[in-house]
């Protein structure tokens, strides 16, 4: 039997649209029309004699001969972006979320670059799951809770720690002494870590069940902002707002216990030998193990 050869246009158009779902969303991947995409799935299916995709007005999906296909085409377009990226040498990319980009990277990345002039880092503010080879990424920042992806490797650094802080105003306004004050004070929380306020009481052997959030923010960094400004008392890792505890524009009533969450670094497997990753790797190991290893006294006074 006579094994069809489809073309790589094809391969390509139908690979996309298997994985984003989408003839649009494949048409502007590829960089070509919307009809070009649906005429190079089409030529496919009839080639092979196969229906690959379900299609409807709102989405399209594989069939189970479809969701076959578009796994091995993925994972075969990955090992060839991998294997020129081996080849050449360009920048590495760093992936953390915005609040460690500008509450703990950015006052940091200086001495990076001093130490590794020639290394051409760039960064990728994200905390979502990336596909490494199609995104780029070289190195990730994530806790230790998140689901690994494909084709990286995982390294848990240090463990997280956690606690309230305020502006030293607040607290005195809001006389707080003992956990128990707590509970007549604003509490401000996140969006993406709603469980923050329960695993602290928990950690620190405080049985809270009337936890009431005043306000809740999307980001860590907007809640600290807000902490900053008098708003009220933030639950947040000791990471982010040490450079303010350390220049008094927050305190830490009770200092910080070590959560349940680590902070990992994601290695793309692809990347980890070039001795651009591996010095970036070491280099934040390092920096994060200096700051975050052992409590420290950090509580206000």
């Amino acid at each position: 039997m006579k094994i069809p050869k489809p073309s790589l246009n094809a391969l390509r158009a139908f690979e996309a649209t298997a994985r984003l779902r989408s003839f649009s969303e494949a048409a502007n991947e590829l960089s070509v029309t919307h009809g070009a995409v649906s005429r190079h799935v089409r030529s496919l299916e009839e080639l092979l004699g196969l229906q690959l995709l379900h299609r409807n007005a709102h989405s399209t999906h594989t069939t189970p001969q479809g969701a076959r296909l578009a796994e091995g085409l993925s994972s075969a377009f990955n090992l060839i972006q991998t294997s020129i990226e081996q080849l050449i040498s360009g920048p590495i990319t760093l992936s953390c979320s915005e609040s460690i980009m500008m509450y703990w990277l950015i006052p940091r990345i200086s001495r990076f670059r001093q130490a590794h002039p020639m290394v051409d880092l760039r960064v990728n503010m994200s905390s979502s799951l990336e596909d490494f080879a199609r995104e780029n990424i070289s190195v990730a920042i994530r806790l230790s809770t998140k689901e690994l992806p494909k084709e990286a490797l995982k390294i848990d650094v240090v463990e997280e720690w956690i606690g309230p802080v305020c502006t030293a105003e607040y607290m005195h306004s809001a006389r707080i002494q003992s956990v128990e004050d707590l509970s007549r004070t604003r509490l401000l929380a996140t969006r993406t870590r709603p469980l923050a306020w329960a695993e602290w009481f928990r950690t620190c052997g405080h049985a809270n069940n009337r936890i009431k959030i005043a306000d809740s923010f999307d980001h860590f960094y907007l809640m600290i902002q807000a902490a900053k400004c008098g708003l009220g008392v933030a639950n947040v890792p000791r990471m982010l707002v040490r450079d303010d505890l350390n220049a008094g524009t927050l305190v830490a009533p009770f200092g910080f216990v070590s959560g349940p969450n680590k902070v990992s670094l994601w290695i793309a497997a692809h990347q980890s030998t070039r001795p651009e990753t591996i010095a970036l790797e070491d280099w934040l190991i390092e920096e994060l193990q200096k700051a975050e290893r052992g409590q420290m006294d950090l509580r206000a006074g």
